[in-house]
């Protein structure tokens, strides 16, 4: 049964920093470009960033320089790294996995909640 299953989201005041970890199962990452997204309150859900089966990373221009995205394909998980956090950070976080050979196996995790607030 393949999982998705995000943690480390919670409560952080502004410029604080949280790391987002997705623990998969069911399948194996190596295949899989990975990638987080977000979503707001009343808002689109949205690519945070990306991490290929090569590793080539890609990110939303709103959180360049301050999100990391990494992967660890022996222990099938993948990170988000986010530092001076912002009040617009604050969402719904989910993993994503798709496989790079075949894109209709897309497997999303339920989310985790980040609050940036003071």
């Amino acid at each position: 049964q393949v999982q998705l299953v995000e943690s480390g989201g919670g409560l952080v005041q502004p410029g604080g920093s949280l790391t987002l970890s997705c623990a998969t199962s069911g399948f194996t990452i190596g295949t899989y470009d990975l990638s987080w997204y977000r979503q707001a309150p009343e808002k689109e859900r949205e690519l945070v960033a990306l991490i290929t089966v090569g590793s080539i990373t890609n990110y939303a221009g709103s959180v360049k320089g301050r999100f990391s995205i990494s992967r660890d394909n022996a222990k099938n998980e993948v990170y988000l790294q986010m530092n001076s956090l912002k009040p617009d950070d604050t969402a719904v976080y989910y993993c994503r996995a798709r496989n790079y050979y075949y894109p209709n196996n897309d497997y999303w995790g339920q989310g985790t909640q980040v609050t940036v607030s003071s």
